[in-house]
């Protein structure tokens, strides 16, 4: 199969944005997913409203946009938060379908949580092949630390060997989130920018350093 997945799915709008440049904005529709309570909700208050909120679950899906001001681009993430709860799970597939992102959240207190962002990959594997969706292990409640069940190394050890990003955040203390969001944005362009010949070289090379270093941490 040709590495075209990412390029075919991003929508691309007309140069000159919302936000008064005149560079090409990228849309990628991003997916939390992982158990009730493990923070999803939390996460993406943060990153999009920069404020912590004790959310209740999720009913169905919650919706939210961010952008993301590039040198030679702006990325536009359409963040899809799906419902924890089991009763929900027959038709969370219908919100990650056409994915190009995911961040996989796991409550860092509760093993149980990481055996189940586990399911969550092996269902998001059989819905794409890995060059179409960028995946992130994301361990949430790092302010928890006293409470901590599953070890840094033991999320990051999984995660390399599934070639995954990873990180540890806290929505709470703002710790990493932005980050996070961040990184994962950037790769799903970078990989856009690999398969586009006539992109700026910088930029490339720029998105390459982000994978690098985030797989070598």
């Amino acid at each position: 199969m040709e590495l075209v997945s990412l390029q075919d799915m991003a929508q691309t709008a007309v140069p000159g944005s919302s936000l008064g440049n005149n560079h090409p904005t990228y849309i990628y529709k991003m997916v939390l997913l992982g158990s009730t309570s493990v923070g999803k909700s939390s996460l993406a208050y943060r990153y999009v409203k920069n404020d912590f909120k004790e959310s209740l679950p999720t009913v169905g899906c919650s919706f939210f946009t961010q952008t993301i001001q590039l040198e030679t681009a702006t990325i536009k993430l359409e963040i899809w938060d799906t419902a924890g709860q089991e009763k929900y799970h027959s038709v969370c597939h219908l919100y990650y379908r056409g994915a190009h992102a995911a961040l996989l959240v796991y409550d860092l207190t509760n093993k149980e949580t990481l055996n189940r962002a586990k399911q969550w990959l092996m269902e998001l594997e059989k819905e794409f092949l890995p060059d179409e969706i960028v995946i992130a292990l994301v361990g949430n409640k790092t302010d928890l630390a006293d409470e901590r069940e599953v070890a840094a190394k033991d999320g990051e050890e999984f995660a390399r060997s599934r070639s995954l990003l990873f990180m540890e955040t806290s929505a709470k203390s703002n710790h990493q989130v932005n980050d996070i969001f961040m990184a994962v944005g950037k790769v799903a362009f970078g990989i856009h920018v690999i398969l586009t010949p006539n992109w700026e070289m910088g930029t490339a090379m720029e998105t390459q350093l982000v994978r690098g270093v985030l797989e070598s941490e």
